[in-house]
């Protein structure tokens, strides 16, 4: 691992006077540190990315230079595999079996299926119109682009934005969370060795609170893709609404379980514990919600408490841990916080509800898995977002309450429904209200389809081919072919 990690701004590693200490969640230390932006490194990418767009190579670039870029991108991240998963895992106390075969290979695969679509995708439309008229719809880069990830999946987010960004020819200045910059950081590193033109990309690291709203506001700036909580979405928009740039959304969830009294059992437990328990709770996705049929309610929550009990937490280094722990001290203590406020209101913890107490853990950010039954929904918990290792389970009697309880909460991001009934749940999809809805699995995210939410979960989407068109414009060329080259508005005035 580096004993320090620079910016990155036009082609350069740039060391600055302030620096960040980057805390392993796992133990508490200190493990390396990062530069940070001031307003001068700040303004030296944009005008580099501006620069870069308007008079540099890059938008000029044939498709199929861009593609070989791409592929090369893709290439170094699956060189530098196993030590970015050892650097995500330290960074953010994600486990390292996610690390290594889920975040590091899935961003490779985004590279590399935008490498191989986005020439498809960015084909000139030719509508049909009445005689006497022709017209192509052009799809062009926005231009200067601003990414902002989030600490939870530093990388794999950074993959998601930058392979389309990159692909449609626009110009990018990433800034990752300054709790989790090293994988970027690291990326940056493998773009340079890509052979990226100055200014094309440049990756900047700093907290929100300090540079937010000077990247945000910025005339130069031409697209904000952000993904993030709900709180800071909303500061983004009053931001970006003193210069108009076009926006991608993806903010907090509250998302729902639907599981019905013919699913299987078993496998129903064992995907919801997965659906909040994984990455320790910390998605936007996460089934923090668990709505039961009546008819299974106790044998469910008798099964998920048996199970969840089973979780192994551990440093997220060994690679028998199931669990590691959370990105802070003050995220524990917001989930904390959480619970207290669903006890005072009437919910009662069966699992979990408290940090662990064994020695090799007491160092880091740990708290148990944890379970609350008998919560209203009006309560806060079952309407915030707690960003947490905590679920709660509502029983329900048939579908259309069921329905009822899922769209009662200001956020609609993703879904789950276990049922056998296939029939059942496809009409149950098209009432649900959100963005993506699971049948009888969770999490299968493709490259192929669009993700993004409704309602306060926000708007656009990443992936796909809608995904990929989110980082373009379309222009409308026309042209007239009247005869003679006489058009209509020739005569309007009879001259």
């Amino acid at each position: 691992m580096n004993s320090k990690y620079p910016l990155f701004i036009n082609n350069q590693f740039i060391e600055t006077a302030e620096k960040q200490n980057i805390i392993n969640p796992s133990t508490g230390k200190v493990i390396t540190e990062a530069s940070l932006a001031s307003m001068k490194e700040v303004d030296f990418a944009l005008s580099s990315a501006r620069e870069a767009f308007d008079h540099g190579p890059w938008p000029q670039f044939s498709l199929e230079q861009r593609k070989e870029f791409i592929l090369k991108i893709c290439a170094g991240i699956l060189d530098n595999a196993a030590e970015l998963a050892q650097l995500e895992t330290q960074n953010t106390g994600k486990p390292i079996k996610e690390t290594t075969f889920m975040d590091i290979p899935s961003g490779a695969k985004t590279f590399e299926f935008i490498a191989n679509n986005f020439i498809d995708y960015l084909k000139d439309e030719q509508p049909v119109l009445p005689e006497g008229a022709k017209a192509r719809l052009e799809r062009e880069p926005v231009g200067v682009v601003v990414l902002i990830v989030p600490w939870n999946y530093p990388l794999l987010i950074a993959c998601w934005k930058l392979a389309s960004c990159l692909a449609a020819g626009n110009t990018v200045i990433l800034k990752p969370s300054s709790l989790t910059p090293l994988t970027a950081l690291e990326l940056a590193k493998i773009m340079h060795k890509a052979g990226l033109p100055a200014g094309v990309v440049n990756v900047i690291n700093a907290s929100g609170a300090k540079i937010g709203e000077a990247l945000c506001a910025d005339k130069r700036v031409d697209m904000i893709s952000f993904t993030g909580s709900n709180e800071i979405g909303k500061q983004i928009l009053q931001y970006s609404s003193k210069n108009v740039k076009k926006l991608i959304m993806e903010l907090g969830g509250k998302s729902a379980a639907l599981v019905f009294g013919d699913a299987d059992l078993d496998v129903a437990i064992n995907s919801c514990l997965v659906s909040i328990f994984l990455n320790q709770g910390q998605m936007c996705t996460a089934m923090s919600r668990f709505l039961v049929q009546e008819s299974i309610y106790d044998k469910f929550v008798a099964g998920f408490v048996e199970k969840a009990r089973r979780i192994k937490l551990g440093l997220a280094e060994d690679f028998q841990t199931q669990m590691g722990p959370l990105i802070s001290d003050s995220q524990r203590k917001k989930v904390i916080a959480y619970i207290e406020k669903a006890k005072a209101e009437g919910a009662k913890v069966i699992c979990g509800g408290k940090i662990p107490e064994a020695p090799e853990l007491k160092n880091g950010y740990y708290f148990e898995p944890t379970l609350l039954i008998d919560v209203s929904s009006h309560s806060h918990v079952f309407k915030e977002e707690v960003f947490g290792p905590v679920a709660l389970i509502h029983k329900f009697s048939g579908s259309d309450e069921a329905v009822a309880l899922a769209n009662s909460v200001d956020f609609a991001l993703a879904s789950c429904i276990w049922t056998s009934d296939i029939s059942l749940a496809d009409g149950l999809a098209k009432k649900i209200n959100s963005g993506t809805v699971w049948i009888n699995t969770y999490g299968m995210f493709y490259n192929q389809l669009p993700y993004g939410g409704f309602k306060q979960s926000g708007f656009g989407k990443e992936l796909g081919r809608e995904g990929f068109l989110e980082y373009t414009r379309v222009k409308n060329v026309i042209t007239d072919k009247s005869s003679e080259g006489k058009p209509l508005v020739n005569y309007w005035y009879g001259f």
